[in-house]
């Protein structure tokens, strides 16, 4: 394939480029035609006017942390880590813009300097591009307080199918510029009415999973009803709607009080009623330790302080501007839990015991990679969300799935959102392993809908 005219990044479609970019951080694998890494924003534009003529697709890119596979393809891969320029962050409207490929703790780095934060915090934050956020609609354990990325991003600047480069921005008219872009002239005539048609004459059709506080799948045509703004309706479309070049986030103020709670719970429900109570009372993260987690944990680390015969461990961080108002947050989540009936509650409020009690939450991982001589850690059920009633009923779902097809495996989670991560391992040396992988996987699927 020969280097699109005019592009000056650098361009390749030998076997060796194409075999990296062929996967990311899940277990996908799909060759690409080549790989494209475009030097600044006007060689995306480039890219995009080459690849409309040429009827090439277009994969963005940021760092390859995607689980799910939205950043391979068999199309062009157009990796924008390149792109990570970080500007000023405004002190006064505690907004910054930053290219594709910033990374998400080199934003928060840079937040930091006028005591803000950026509260999405995924668990690949140290890599993660905001881009590639972006176009997820990425969450993590502050997601349950601070909300996802849709919620933190004001502006995009994107480079549209037919090559055209526009910035759209929250809560304003389309400027000029964006109006005349022949993507989003079609949106407009062709489908916004449709869809605003729809939210009002069947809204419950716009609702796919009532209750849900996460929902990654598909476009967020209930949010851009809602709003009528085209951020909501970017965020969270995968490239395929633009490829993003420039970002500009709303920060927040650093909480500079935290105190950790961990505490142990006889029964799922009872964990359940824990979280919801503690998420009213102010929590930052709650993170659900399920038995199967606890047990891996206890095996490999006989001298764990985790609170015994528990069918769930709650982890959670209360933060505030101050530590005195952390600890009177923590405080009321602790009586709280108490009247859940509560065992094993420890509380820290020092960085130290922080660190130390929150290393059983990191402890599974490792603990995972050693157990070869078991099965290969393979992350294909990921990230289910369900209404927080249901989650007591999904996680035993899920267990009783991979035991029927005998998986071990390691449940975890997001207690306040209901989102739980779920890592078997898989013993590939057995046959028929592909096929059951299949099965548990529409299964586990099945318990979501």
């Amino acid at each position: 394939m020969m280097t699109p005219p005019g592009f000056r990044g650098m361009f390749r479609d030998d076997d060796d480029a194409r075999g990296v970019y062929s996967e990311a951080a899940g277990i996908a694998r799909i060759m690409p035609r080549a790989v494209a890494v475009p030097e600044d924003a006007d060689d995306v534009v480039t890219l995009a006017t080459w690849a409309q003529a040429t009827h090439t697709p277009l994969i963005p890119r940021g760092a390859g942390s995607s689980m799910a596979g939205a950043a391979i393809g068999d199309g062009v891969i157009v990796d924008l880590s390149r792109l990570s320029t970080i500007g000023s962050v405004d002190p006064v409207t505690k907004r910054v813009w930053v290219g594709p490929g910033a990374v998400r703790d080199a934003v928060n780095a840079a937040a930091a300097a006028h005591e803000l934060w950026f509260p999405v915090d995924p668990s690949s934050g140290a890599w993660a591009t905001i881009a590639g956020m972006a176009a997820t609609n990425a969450a993590g354990p502050h997601s349950m307080k601070h909300g996802a990325m849709r919620h933190w991003v004001t502006a995009l600047e994107c480079v549209f199918d037919d090559g055209p480069r526009a910035t759209i921005r929250r809560g304003a008219e389309l400027p000029t510029q964006a109006r005349t872009v022949p993507a989003i002239r079609r949106f407009t005539t062709q489908a916004m009415s449709m869809i605003f048609t729809t939210a009002m004459a069947e809204p419950v059709a716009m609702i796919r999973h009532a209750g849900v506080r996460k929902e990654s799948s598909g476009y967020a045509l209930v949010d851009f009803a809602r709003t009528g703004d085209l951020v909501d309706l970017f965020v969270g479309s995968e490239g395929t709607l633009a490829l993003i070049v420039g970002v500009e986030l709303q920060l927040a103020d650093l909480p500079l009080g935290r105190t950790s709670i961990c505490a142990g719970f006889a029964t799922l429900e009872e964990a359940v009623d824990a979280a919801g109570r503690a998420a009213g009372l102010g929590a930052a993260t709650c993170e659900l330790l399920d038995r199967t987690f606890l047990e891996l944990v206890r095996a490999g680390t006989p001298h764990s302080t985790l609170p015994s015969d528990v069918e769930a461990v709650l982890l959670l961080d209360a933060e505030a501007p101050t530590q005195a108002e952390a600890e009177v947050v923590a405080a009321s989540i602790v009586q709280a839990f108490e009247r859940c009936s509560a065992v094993g509650l420890t509380q820290a409020n020092t960085a130290k015991t922080i660190q130390e009690l929150w290393q059983v939450r990191h402890a599974a991982s490792p603990l995972l990679a050693t157990m070869t001589h078991i099965g290969v850690s393979m992350q294909f059920v990921e990230d289910g969300c369900v209404p927080p009633t249901a989650l007591p009923e999904y996680v035993r779902g899920v267990r009783d799935i991979m035991a029927h097809h005998e998986f071990p495996c390691v449940i975890f989670g997001h207690a306040g959102d209901a989102n739980v991560h779920v890592n078997p391992l898989v013993d590939i040396t057995k046959p028929g392993w592909r096929e059951r992988v299949g099965a548990a996987l529409d299964e586990v699927v099945a318990l979501t809908i």
